[in-house]
């Protein structure tokens, strides 16, 4: 029977919230036994557009709820509540080596949910239709404020929860791409942590010295959260993933200016020429290139640039001077750095000298590299343009396996929260 004479109920709650909030999303009035097809569809702002969908059945009450009910085909199968938006993939005829990332935190992840008779594979435009609901989903929160740093050294922008404060500081790092990258610190600005993400690889102050910036500019960053008149000065946090990683870790050991009081490192390492500066750490890196690897699809392994890791104590940072409580977050299957084996040599070298209690570890089997906020979509490779001069586009191999990643990225998100909100609000005992 067409269901289009039915008044089909289709809703999604809340249709709009954060982009790591959970959505419901129920379909009513259908016929008991009734076959349809979900479909998600989302236009990113560089004009690529996503998309998912799964086949369910109708209940004898005819109705389908997404968080109760599996999926028996499509992007995703069984019960996956969230599963139509991680399992978003670029449609058909699209350029390969796409990486979902929003640019402009100022205006919300609009996704399209839409609901066909049968169970469909393609040629979604060309089908019944039976209902639609717009989505949107936002990584600032109402009443966050974003705030560009005129700092004259600085290319970076804070992110300050709503409300007076004073809030607890993050400085947010990511890894080798460069640029301005904000949305994972307007989500954590979100969740009440005033948060700078920092572009130190490629920003302003190099482009016009052709210098890669040094200590100075990471001790000026945190000078500046730690000045802030609604920033705790002395609780303040690193967070960084891959190559912000190793600097997170050095300033963290090394840095007689920076003083934390947690960190997260995702995804990378603390093996680095200890005293290097950031172009030499780059440098030591690039020693190593003759070990890069490519799959069989030409995908390019840099995993083995830092293997084996160096017994040699000079090559990576010593972790049992640690003095704060550390959260390591690494996917098993990363095939960008040999995160899981250097996670497993710091927490070696953390028990020997008698501070691992201040070690959190979260390893994941079948993750890759790149452990983006919940509900992301999973690139196992994509297109990936390296600061060197002059820069080279490759397409790089991150790792992972689309079920596995997209529960770890939604574990790791909720105990990163937890921990940080542990460390930074917890028991006020610093004199904030």
């Amino acid at each position: 029977m067409d269901m289009k004479q039915h008044c089909v109920k289709l809703s999604v709650q809340p249709s709009r919230g954060l982009v790591d909030e959970k959505f419901t999303v129920l379909v009513q009035n259908l016929l008991p036994g009734f076959q349809l097809t979900f479909h998600a569809l989302h236009q990113c702002e560089d004009g690529h557009s996503w998309e998912a969908f799964a086949h369910y059945t109708a209940d004898t009450t005819g109705t389908v709820n997404v968080s109760q009910d599996p999926s028996l085909d499509g992007t995703y199968s069984g019960v996956e509540p969230m599963g139509l938006l991680w399992s978003l993939r670029p449609v058909p005829g699209s350029k390969s080596g796409l990486r979902m990332r929003k640019k402009n935190v100022q205006t919300p992840m609009v996704v399209t949910i839409s609901v066909y008779q049968g169970h469909q594979m393609e040629g979604f435009l060309d089908r019944v239709l039976l209902a639609s609901v717009v989505v949107e989903r936002w990584y600032m929160a109402p009443g966050v404020r974003r705030v560009p740093i005129t700092d004259g050294k600085l290319t970076a922008t804070l992110f300050l929860p709503s409300g007076p404060g004073p809030f607890p500081g993050l400085l947010d790092l990511w890894g080798n791409g460069g640029k301005l990258v904000e949305y994972r610190a307007a989500l954590l600005a979100s969740h009440g942590i005033a948060s700078m993400a920092l572009d130190y690889l490629t920003p302003q102050i190099t482009k016009e010295t052709g210098k890669i910036v040094d200590n100075d500019y990471f001790e000026t960053a945190y000078r500046v959260l730690e000045q802030h008149p609604q920033i705790l000065g002395s609780r303040i946090a690193m967070l960084g993933l891959s190559f912000g990683t190793s600097v997170t870790l050095r300033m963290a050991v090394y840095s007689q200016v920076v003083k934390l009081s947690c960190a997260v490192c995702i995804s990378g390492s603390h093996v680095q020429p200890i005293g290097g500066s950031v172009e030499e750490i780059l440098a030591y890196f690039k020693k190593n290139a003759d070990k890069t690897r490519f799959d069989e699809n030409k995908q390019v392994i840099w995993r083995d640039l830092l293997l084996p890791i160096p017994t040699d104590p000079s090559l990576k940072v010593d972790m049992g001077r640690l003095q704060c409580p550390l959260m390591l977050v690494v996917g098993e299957d990363d095939q960008n750095w040999p995160s899981y084996e250097s996670a497993m040599d710091m927490k070696e070298m953390m028990e020997r000298a008698g501070n691992s209690h201040l070690l959190t570890v979260l390893s994941y089997k079948n993750a890759g590299h790149l452990i983006e906020p919940p509900f992301m979509p999973f690139a196992r490779a994509s297109t990936f343009k390296t600061v060197t001069n002059p820069p080279t586009k490759v397409m790089a191999l991150w790792g992972g396996e689309l079920v596995a990643h997209s529960r770890a990225q939604e574990d790791a998100w909720r105990k990163t929260l937890v921990f940080l909100r542990e460390n930074l609000y917890g028991s006020m005992k610093h004199g904030a």
